[in-house]
């Protein structure tokens, strides 16, 4: 009860210190917006959307609000004193505002810009009046305009002129696919936006000089007495330059493979490839490797659409810091019916090689913390066909403290990958290049090594490879697949404590067998989150993998009923998530942002449980952050008091859903409130689990009271955003914790939060 009185009282303090009347000029109004009303005699379609085109040209906007105050305008006054002081300064400089007063409207100006919006939308002949509402008291005062509209003009026909030129024959093949239909108003947005789409078309037909500036329309209402119709013509404009109404063909292409932008050098030697010259001293792109990216052909009439698509396609192979494409004219009489262009590509190289270091300060739920450093080496452009060789190393040293287990072990982590990326298919049948037109699909090679060893416990070492293809659908859709996909697990060097451990608990013995999976997996991602223009945004990534199928047809039969392949244990499951954002922008760079996540592995035929490897976890920063990484569930389970932290807490199964609210406090630094919710769960009993103290029988089994065994956290966070660039530091805290001793509950410690540091938006 006193807490409740304590925030009420510092919230009344907070209303009155920003209460801004006092600073107020005693002859001036702060001004507090503008109201709109239609009055009309007939019905208005679409009128909320009318009103809110009028609203947006009504200049200024007053001062924003936020719980009935206004901050902004309080800290602007506050620095406006002899000696504000340094904090106010600040809050001056990042929130802000200048006040907005009722002499800083211009009341006749604003009425000729809403009369001229209604004219732009039909509604020609319309009067507006308008009203001043002063409220001396408060100081403030706002302004109602009253618009009185007619019936709008309504299109009855839409033609085009008619003329010998061959644009005007052009333009007539698209006019079935105009923009404007028989009934509707006018409106100067749509007629700019038909004439933007017929610019666009002629584009396509090689018209590079056209500019949609070069069409007028004309609204005829002279066959319409006492109608309030009109006739649409559209024609070219008077004194249109003549190069602008005939189309261009491609009569050379140049592809300057090597340019050097600082030094601006051209090389004079080439090569004549695919009827494209090739400039470079020496080769370094080969031309029949190059060549695929080029949609510029030869002969083709000019199209924007092919210049942005291989702009992009050779920008995406990953050896080019600059790709720019020039267009020459070259000279042609203005009677002529075709004109002719030079197309030069030039390429700027990156760096052929390269070293990153990147050092990481590691802490886990079982409390081994330390050290890690990664090192990648890249050599781009490798067998001169914009191959590229990634290389990178991993070292990382943990050692366990604290009340989490058996302090004084540690963990030593070493890691090498190997990645090849071939800007090109490489497959045996050649495939349908049209269903690449965005780009060309990317082949992967990779090859690495992973090695543990925990000390006074095991060792454990990982071979994988993965041979497979991913490419671009389009700006929205990405896809990834690898149809070979090896990883073989060898356990050695175990203790004898660690193997009592496992005869103990033979779940977690299978999942540290030594095992080979052999399979396929794809990924399709959709995002929509790259669109900046859009207020409703979306997000998907699912993933599919299925292994074990293909081994078990050269599989033999062991005395135990196991099957081998060269005697070795093959893992066989299936795997699905689906990974589903949605982000609502409400202005000011202020988002709420949504998730839900769902996953599940089958394990069948060989595979009695989901490989270690491949099992879901719970808890950590791109999780539920009230919990530590890999500490949440299965279900209700519970670790026992005096837990070594050998393994983590997995499951086959894994729900989760996610909150938070993004908004800026100062340059490059943004706030958030976020709610997480989410564990996982075992699709069997796991007698491991339930054979623990505390823990009841079918405990971490999914099942209908899923709902309750829900991890739910809350938190603010703070987020340093440079040119997307994000360092993420979240302070959660629990708020309903299904491992509590006497079951689920709602715990709400605040006094306990969970500190997190991480790179990059959670969702």
């Amino acid at each position: 009860m006193k807490n409740r009185i304590s925030y009420i009282l510092i919230l009344i303090c907070l209303c009155y210190s920003c209460n801004v009347k006092k600073f107020i000029p005693d002859n001036e109004l702060l001004y507090t917006g503008a109201n709109i009303e239609i009055e009309s005699d007939t019905t208005i379609e679409q009128k909320e959307q009318l009103i809110t085109q009028l609203e947006s040209v009504i200049r200024p906007s007053p001062n924003s609000k936020f719980l009935g105050m206004r901050p902004g305008l309080y800290f602007h006054y506050k620095a406006q004193r002899e000696k504000p002081g340094f904090i106010n300064k600040f809050l001056n400089k990042n929130l802000g505002e200048e006040p907005v007063y009722l002499s800083d409207i211009e009341i006749t100006n604003t009425e000729d810009l809403l009369l001229n919006r209604l004219e732009n939308r039909g509604f020609f002949y319309s009067r507006v009046e308008s009203e001043v509402t002063e409220n001396k008291e408060e100081q403030v005062a706002s302004t109602d305009y009253r618009l009185i509209v007619p019936e709008p003009y309504l299109m009855e026909t839409y033609q085009l002129d008619t003329d010998t030129l061959l644009v005007y024959r052009q333009i007539q093949n698209h006019m079935e696919e105009t923009l404007l239909e028989k009934g509707m108003r006018f409106d100067l947005p749509r007629l700019k936006a038909e004439r933007e789409r017929l610019d666009t078309q002629l584009k396509k037909k090689g018209y590079y000089n056209f500019n949609p500036g070069f069409l007028i329309f004309e609204a005829d209402t002279n066959q319409y007495v006492n109608k309030k119709r009109f006739d649409l013509y559209l024609r070219l404009k008077k004194d249109v330059p003549p190069k602008s109404v005939i189309p261009y063909r491609i009569t050379n292409v140049n592809v300057y493979a090597n340019y050097n932008v600082d030094e601006d050098s051209l090389t004079k030697n080439f090569k004549r490839y695919e009827e494209k010259n090739y400039f470079q001293q020496e080769v370094i792109f080969k031309p029949k490797y190059l060549d695929p990216y080029i949609l510029i052909e030869n002969g083709d009439l000019w199209d924007p659409e092919k210049s942005r698509n291989t702009s992009r396609r050779l920008g995406s192979i990953g050896s080019y810091k600059f790709v720019n494409i020039r267009y020459d004219e070259v000279d042609t009489l203005a009677t002529d019916s075709i004109g002719l262009l030079e197309a030069n590509i030039y390429l700027s190289p990156l760096k052929k090689r390269a070293i990153r270091a990147e050092l990481q300060a590691v802490t886990k739920s079982n409390n081994f913390t330390g050290p890690h450093l990664a090192l990648t080496f890249s050599n781009r452009n490798l067998f001169k066909g914009g191959e590229s060789y990634h290389a990178s190393a991993n070292l990382g040293f943990e050692f366990q403290s604290g009340s989490a287990g058996e302090a004084g072990r540690n963990s030593i982590q070493l890691g090498l990958t190997n990645d090849l990326i071939i800007p090109r298919m490489l497959f045996p049948i050649n495939l349908n290049t049209d269903f690449f037109k965005y780009s060309i699909p990317k082949t992967k090679i990779s090859l690495g090594a992973d090695y543990l060893t925990r000390s006074e416990l095991f060792s454990l070492t990982t071979l994988h490879f993965d041979f497979g293809y991913y490419w671009n659908a389009n700006e929205y859709v990405s896809h990834e697949i690898n149809p070979i996909s090896l990883n073989y697990l060898s356990l050695g060097d175990t203790t004898p404590e660690f193997e009592d451990i496992l005869r103990e608990n033979p779940f977690l013995e299978a999942s540290f067998r030594d095992e080979f999976i052999a399979g396929l997996n794809y990924s399709f991602t959709y995002n929509g989150i790259i669109d900046p223009n859009e207020k409703h945004v979306f997000f998907l990534n699912s993933n599919f993998e299925i292994a074990g199928n293909t081994l078990s047809l050269f599989a033999s039969e062991t005395e135990n009923g196991e099957k081998e392949v060269l005697g070795l244990k093959y893992a066989q499951f299936a795997k699905l998530d689906a990974d589903f954002r949605y982000h609502i922008r409400m202005g000011n760079s202020q988002v709420l942002a949504t998730r839900l996540y769902a996953g599940y592995g089958l394990p069948y035929g060989n595979s009695e449980v989901m490989p270690y490897s491949k099992q879901f976890f719970a808890g950590g920063p791109y999780s539920v952050r009230a919990f530590r990484t890999r500490s949440l569930g299965p279900g209700t389970y519970t670790p026992p008091d005096g837990d070594p932290g050998y393994r983590d807490l997995n499951g086959n199964i894994r729900l989760e859903a996610n909150a938070e609210y993004r908004f800026p406090l100062i340059t490059y630094l943004n706030g958030a409130v976020f709610v997480d919710a989410g564990n996982v769960w075992t699709s069997d009993v796991n007698p491991d689990l339930q054979d623990d103290p505390g823990n009841e029988p079918g405990v971490g089994q999914f099942n209908s009271n899923f709902i309750n065994e829900l991890g739910i956290g809350t938190g603010v966070g703070l987020r340093v955003d440079i040119q997307s660039f994000v360092i993420r530091f979240d302070l959660a805290a629990p708020l309903h914790d299904p491992t509590a001793p006497g079951g689920p509950e709602w715990v709400f410690e605040f006094d306990k939060p969970v500190f997190n540091f991480a790179i990059g938006y959670p969702f």
